[in-house]
């Protein structure tokens, strides 16, 4: 059966969070992750809802584009919200998984705008 899950996720991080990953060149997760043993990413189309969910309010959020396929078998589906598939990653956030980071910003539809590299 071919595999039809994406091969990029993202992460939504505050300000201290992503300047914590740039300097040491990981991330163990936000205090939710670590509560939950595992870091919690976003499909691209699950983004928008998380981040209106999540992180509603909040200013200063970054977002980081992650290589699935780079972390390998420390990435696993799990159901969550609404019994969709979510990818969580067992383990830290390397730096070196990350393709693409900014700000976050939402498009005039209130729709996240995924970083790009570049």
């Amino acid at each position: 059966m071919p595999n039809d899950r994406p091969t990029l996720a993202y992460k939504v991080l505050t300000a201290d969070q992503m300047a914590a990953l740039e300097a040491d060149g990981t991330f163990a997760g936000a205090p939710v992750d670590l509560a939950d043993g595992y870091v919690h990413l976003s499909t691209a189309a699950q983004l928008t809802e998380t981040v209106d969910k999540h992180f509603a309010g909040q200013a200063d959020l970054h977002v980081a584009a992650v290589d699935l396929e780079a972390l390998g078998e420390t990435v696993k589906w799990e159901e969550s919200r609404g019994g969709q598939l979510f990818p969580h990653i067992y383990g830290a956030l390397p730096l070196e998984a990350v393709v693409a980071y900014g700000p976050l910003q939402l498009g005039d539809d209130g729709v996240v705008r995924l970083p790009v590299a570049g």
